[in-house]
């Protein structure tokens, strides 16, 4: 493949929340769901990419994402599963779909999220993204994304073959997508077939009505455990039965089967090679337990406050919440949102002086912290000394941060995707670069939104790593977190950490000379 496979939709937040059913309500006769776990994955357009991915494609997924606590929990696990996100801006909520199980069954599906928000412009760096893409899949789900006219101005001009998988309350096609993926009932409410013929000639009349109003290459309606009926232009339509029969969870299935058709496409496959792909990919999928079996995910317990686990709420400028608040106040006045990241532990003079300088580039200062098991992945078990919700705190307190966001993750650049800053700040000693190639790792992902990197000079002589070192020679412990580990025996060796954001999500300890080259793990 020549470029990326790269996929284009609204992404919804998928929760499945498993329970048991004791008892009925006292006040009517309904079960009550206790709930024991949850799981969320990326849906919608957001599955399909994942899908994609799974197969080995390098996948692009072009969606918006809100300023809220499920558009960071988007961009975290697009970001776990390999999928790069080229995020435009949403307003309003993530629309969320829950489902309520018991036993493996689906008791009732709640949606929440109300009426479609309005996406943002498209930036360089995505229109680039869809004129050097192998493939492109159109998930649409009718929010709005598909709908853009920049986007599809872009769909319209890009020679790669496209894939559409539309939806009843999304726009039709841009003329000339290679393939249109709806399933039948979708056929029947979009091409307005009358009543009467059988279920093959109902598909058959409105693959034939779509494509010719749409003027598509083919039309592939899938038609659940029967497979799918392939119509070309002016030629006996082929139907693409199941390798056997499949019962399960549908749910996901006609992503699966637009995802693994397109990413055929991509590494050049015929059209009624990539549909007889997709038939049995998708059938396979639905033998397997569905979405479920896929993408298992990691079940977590039911958070107290009905928030995910995830969300960090201790303090009024600590949180997903405080974070895009801050941005959005910033964002509605015409700001500019800078943002830097860092492991922050042992905050001391050399950390004050980068976020100074940091803040002092535009109207607010939402710094991104590793939380404790990032910084543990990143530095050891022993590490780090002070907990993250203390080190947060911290950095709160401190009048030139206006709020900090809490990630899991060994970089920051899902949090990064999810707020979109106008800047990012590195505090150290890298280079500026040559040529075009960009030096540091996330210069690439501000990109993808016309945002910038800087690097900020280091106030010499104060290291982090330094400073541990010396407290545990000395025989003290580090504030917050008792180790109870003292002596030169285990003093930290001295490293090249020094500004606030190393390793991909350092721990700014310490600065060092200007013009020295550190390394950096991506």
């Amino acid at each position: 493949m020549a470029g990326p496979v790269v996929v284009v939709g609204d992404t919804l937040l998928d929760r499945d929340v498993e329970g048991v059913v004791n008892r009925l309500c006292p006040d009517s006769p309904v079960p009550v769901l206790d709930e024991t776990a949850y799981v969320d994955r990326p849906g919608g357009a957001g599955l399909a990419a994942v899908f994609a991915a799974a197969a080995g494609a390098e996948v692009a997924l072009v969606t918006a994402l809100a300023d809220d606590a499920g558009g960071a929990r988007l961009s975290s696990l697009l970001h776990a599963a390999g999928v790069q996100v080229y995020p435009l801006a949403l307003d309003g909520t993530t629309p969320e779909k829950v489902r309520l199980r018991a036993r493996g069954r689906v008791l009732l599906r709640h949606d929440r999220g109300g009426s479609a928000g309005e996406p943002g412009e498209p930036g360089e760096a995505v229109l680039r993204l869809l004129a050097t893409a192998s493939a492109i899949l159109v998930s649409d789900y009718g929010r709005g994304v598909a709908e853009h006219p920049a986007v599809r101005a872009a769909l319209a001009a890009t020679r790669a073959p496209v894939v559409w998988d539309p939806h009843p309350r999304g726009p039709t096609p841009v003329p000339g997508v290679h393939l249109a993926t709806p399933n039948e009932s979708e056929v029947r409410e979009l091409a307005k077939v009358p009543p009467g013929a059988s279920r093959l000639a109902t598909a058959e009349r409105g693959a034939q009505s779509l494509r010719e109003r749409w003027r598509a290459g083919a039309v592939a309606v899938t038609l659940g455990g029967d497979g799918a009926l392939l119509c070309h232009a002016d030629s006996t339509p082929l139907m693409v039965p199941t390798p056997a029969n499949a019962e399960g969870d549908t749910c996901g299935a006609g992503d699966r089967f637009a995802a693994t058709a397109t990413v055929a496409l991509a590494r050049g496959a015929l059209v009624s090679e990539a549909v007889q792909q997709a038939v049995v990919e998708a059938s396979a999928y639905v033998a397997g337990g569905g979405v479920a079996g896929a993408l298992p995910g990691t079940v977590r317990p039911p958070a107290p406050t009905g928030r995910p686990a995830s969300v960090p709420t201790d303090g009024e400028r600590v949180g997903i919440g405080a974070a895009a608040a801050v941005a959005a106040e910033v964002r509605a006045a015409g700001g500019t949102v800078v943002a830097t990241g860092g492991c922050f532990d042992l905050l001391h003079a050399g950390h004050l002086a980068t976020l100074q300088a940091a803040r002092g580039l535009g109207d607010c200062l939402i710094v991104c912290l590793n939380s404790d098991a990032s910084v543990a992945g990143l530095k050891g078990p022993d590490r780090p000394v002070v907990t993250q919700a203390d080190r947060g705190r911290l950095l709160a307190a401190l009048s030139c941060v206006d709020a900090v966001v809490v990630f899991d993750e060994s970089t920051p650049h899902a949090a990064l995707s999810w707020l979109r800053p106008d800047v990012w700040v590195k505090g150290g000693d890298y280079a500026s670069g040559v040529g075009d190639e960009p030096v540091l790792p996330e210069a690439e992902i501000l990109r993808r939104w016309g945002g910038h990197t800087v690097v900020v000079p280091y106030l010499a002589g104060r290291s982090t790593t330094d400073l541990i070192a010396t407290a545990r020679a000395t025989g003290v412990t580090g504030p917050g977190r008792a180790t109870g580990v003292t002596g030169p025996d285990r003093a930290v060796p001295p490293d090249r950490a020094g500004s606030p954001d190393r390793a991909g999500s350092p721990d700014g300890a310490g600065p060092q000379p200007v013009g020295r080259h550190a390394e950096r793990t991506r």
